[in-house]
C-alpha cells in the first residue's frame, strides 16, 4: 500500500503573527518517536525564550497501529497539541513531527482563538513542504555487456525507469525499480536487439514526488 509522508532531510519553517502573538512552526519527517521528541528538543534550543513549544507526531511502527502523541506544553488542556494532531491526522501522511513555538504577545486569544491558530500554523507549514509517496516497486536485473550498457542506461531513464543500481564486473548488472514489468520487458527488448534478459531481483520502497 502506497503511504504518504515528507521528503526526508528537509526541515520546514513557517511563521504566523495572530493578535501579536507569534507561531512558528517546525515541520519533519520523523521515522521513529525518538526522532519526534528530538524535533521538540531541537525547537526548545532554538527558541529558549518561547513560552510554549507545542507539539503533535505521527509514526509508524512496524506490525502495529500509528503512535500519535501531542502536546500542549503549557497552554489550556486541548487548544493546541490535539489540534495540531488532528491537522497532521487529516493531511493523511505519516512518519510526520511537528512543533509549533508560541511567543506571547500580550493579547489572550481564548480556546477557541488558541485552537485555530495552532491548526493554522501546522496547515501553513503542510502548504510548503515537499511531500513523497512511498510505494513498493519490484526490482529487475538487466545483465549487458559493457560497450552497450552506458546507452542502454540512459535510453531507459529517459523512458522514466528508476535505476536503482548499476554493477559492474564480467557484464553490467542494471537494477531497475518499475511495477510495469511488460513495459520493461518492451524496452529492453527493443534496446538490446532482443538480446536482454530481465531477472526478478527483489523488492524495495520506491519514493516519488506526492
Amino acid at each position: 500500500m502506497d503511504a504518504r509522508t515528507l521528503a526526508p532531510g528537509v526541515t520546514t519553517t513557517t511563521e504566523l503573527e495572530i493578535r501579536r502573538s507569534r507561531f512558528i512552526t517546525w515541520l519533519r519527517r520523523a521515522g521513529e518517536e525518538a526522532a519526534a521528541r528530538e524535533l521538540v528538543d531541537e525547537a526548545r534550543h532554538t527558541y529558549p525564550d518561547a513560552r510554549h513549544h507545542c507539539s503533535a507526531f505521527v509514526v509508524r511502527v512496524p506490525g502495529a497501529n500509528l503512535v500519535e502523541r501531542s502536546s500542549d506544553d503549557g497552554e489550556p488542556a486541548g487548544t493546541a497539541g490535539m489540534p495540531m494532531l488532528e491537522v497532521l491526522r487529516g493531511s493523511g501522511l505519516v512518519d510526520v513531527a511537528a512543533v509549533v513555538v508560541r511567543y506571547f504577545g500580550g493579547v489572550k486569544l481564548g480556546t477557541g482563538g488558541l485552537v485555530r491558530a495552532y491548526s493554522d500554523a501546522v496547515r501553513s507549514a503542510l502548504d510548503e513542504a515537499p511531500v513523497v509517496v512511498q510505494r513498493e516497486s519490484r526490482l529487475h536485473a538487466v545483465d549487458l555487456p559493457h560497450a552497450d550498457a552506458g546507452r542502454v542506461e540512459a535510453e531507459l531513464r529517459s523512458l522514466g525507469f528508476a535505476v536503482d543500481d548499476v554493477t559492474y564486473a564480467a557484464h553490467v548488472t542494471l537494477t531497475l525499480a518499475t511495477n510495469d514489468d511488460a513495459a520493461l520487458a518492451s524496452a529492453v527488448a527493443s534496446l538490446t536487439g532482443g538480446q536482454g534478459t530481465i531477472r526478478p531481483a527483489g523488492s524495495r520502497v520506491v519514493e516519488h514526488p506526492g
